[in-house]
């Protein structure tokens, strides 16, 4: 099972985005272009998406490095509410997106900050489940979760 299905990532996004329960963990078709988001850091892909799996991508990164929201937000929780994410940021975009930035060393924002795209929300890191420094990411529209790889454009 992926970190969302093991974590309860549902429940803290379902919550603080008012998505219906039902709405979880499948795969959408990817949006049109003015709806990309922008890589939260530069790295390689160590674990990509795979729906039930994996419901995000994780990039290998070293320690305290800046880590960037992908798009125009706010935060809806920021934290370790999940114990595999360790200290994480979840941001609701607008129309129905929510990104999320797990396994960070420091959280730069707290619950209710409006972010803008490219602002730094935190600092990378290895807490929760992360076996090495990395950025565990998620990309979800209306509560299921989705491939951010084609979403993203290059830094």
């Amino acid at each position: 099972m992926g970190r969302f299905a093991r974590g309860g990532l549902a429940a803290v996004v379902v919550l603080a985005a008012g998505l219906p329960g039902a709405a979880l963990a499948q795969d959408a078709a990817p949006q049109p272009e003015r709806e990309k988001f922008r890589w939260p850091l530069r790295g390689a892909i160590v674990q990509p998406f795979k729906a039930g799996a994996n419901d995000g991508i994780d990039i290998a990164t070293p320690l305290g490095v800046a880590v960037h929201a992908a798009a125009d937000g706010t935060v809806i929780a920021a934290g370790e509410q999940i114990k595999s994410y360790g200290r994480m940021v979840v941001i609701r975009h607008d129309d129905g997106f929510v990104t999320v930035y797990a396994d960070n060393s420091e959280l730069l924002v707290q619950e209710g900050d409006h972010v803008r795209r490219g602002q730094i929300i935190a600092k990378s890191g290895q807490t929760g489940a992360a076996p090495a420094p990395r950025l565990h990411f998620e990309l979800r529209k209306d509560g299921h979760a989705v491939d951010p790889v084609p979403h993203l454009v290059p830094l």
